[in-house]
């Protein structure tokens, strides 16, 4: 049914499983689990995620442009080849998340835990990484902040 929606419509879906208390912030108190989901084509333009867990989930060239994904939870999933130019990932739990080749092009990832994600030949130019976690995150090939006008400090 996501596929089908726009970016807006599938914020309303999450805002109502959220406020129904079918959808919580942690995974342990989740009626309705988007663990492992395949939700690469589901166009998340402009949805507001706030806080939603999508963990595991499969994200891969998914349409994220200006979403608000602040604070959700990405553990382990799988983002790769995503356009998210100016998503807005702020303190986003992406730990082992899978970035590679991902669109991050003046993304707010301030805050954001991206301990072990792969960056791998991402495009962070532009991009607010300032407080973020890129402990052992794979960052070969990516396109750096620092260098094209983003902020990593």
């Amino acid at each position: 049914m996501l596929r089908q929606l726009d970016g807006r419509r599938v914020g309303y879906v999450f805002t109502f499983l959220i406020e129904a208390g079918l959808l919580s912030p942690t995974s342990d108190d989740n009626v309705v689990s988007l663990w492992g989901a395949d939700l690469h084509a589901v166009n998340w333009s402009q949805a507001n995620l706030y806080r939603a867990d999508l963990s595991g989930a499969d994200l891969s060239g998914a349409n994220l442009y200006r979403a608000d994904l602040s604070e959700a939870n990405l553990y382990r999933a799988d983002l790769a080849g995503l356009e998210k130019k100016g998503a807005y990932l702020r303190r986003a739990n992406l730990y082992r998340a899978d970035l590679s080749g991902a669109n991050l092009n003046k993304g707010n990832l301030y805050g954001a835990y991206l301990r072990g994600a792969v960056l791998y030949r991402a495009d962070l130019s532009g991009a607010n990484l300032k407080g973020a976690n890129l402990e052992y995150a794979d960052l070969s090939g990516a396109l750096q902040p620092h260098l094209f006008g983003g902020t990593l400090a």
